[in-house]
């Protein structure tokens, strides 16, 4: 089994969202707000609209069910003030444009495999291996943890991980430490 990894380097970050900007102005919000919030995929493919018109969103983790209230990062704002200008409270953040071929139902939000296939577009555009959708969640985090490692508690509790190993093995940051630690070994 192939575990995916975060996209370690923050100007890849940056250079995949541009990629997405210019391409699909929906999935640079997706990916954004993916790689912003730390939502597991599932989550963030349920929003509304009507969920991120203020300052935080507020929701009910579908995989925990645990209330979750973050911050929208002010870097993303005026984008995602921009995508949704036209919409509607009630309708999904982000909707397929496709009727649903076996109830004929429009609007519903892109299916996780859907997601997963732009993911792997860029991933391949720009020679990544290892992503998937879980690459947003563990990007966020392994951002967090690299700009204070003060941050492993509180990340521990935003995962709703039972150890800071556990947390720590989900960033990759194990295999990291490991072979940072083998780089600095000297023997005189």
């Amino acid at each position: 089994m192939n575990f995916v990894q975060p996209i370690r380097d923050p100007q890849m970050v940056e250079a995949i969202r541009q990629y997405f900007k210019v391409r699909n102005f929906r999935n640079y919000i997706f990916f954004s707000l993916g790689v912003y919030s730390g939502l597991r995929v599932s989550d963030l493919l349920n929003l509304k609209v009507g969920q991120v018109r203020g300052t935080h969103i507020d929701i009910v983790e579908s995989k925990t069910k645990k209330r979750k209230r973050f911050i929208i990062h002010p870097s993303i704002r005026a984008d995602l003030d921009f995508f949704i200008r036209d919409k509607q409270d009630h309708e999904y953040l982000f909707q397929s444009r496709q009727r649903k071929k076996h109830t004929g139902f429009a609007g519903r939000p892109i299916d996780r495999s859907t997601a997963y296939k732009m993911l792997r577009e860029a991933a391949d555009h720009f020679g990544l291996t290892d992503i998937g959708t879980h690459t947003m969640r563990k990007t966020w985090g392994y951002h967090l943890y690299m700009q204070d490692p003060r941050n492993l508690a509180l990340l521990m509790r935003m995962f709703n991980h039972t150890s800071e190993t556990v947390t720590l093995m989900y960033l990759g940051l194990t295999q990291d430490l490991m072979d940072s630690a083998i780089r600095r070994l000297k023997y005189a």
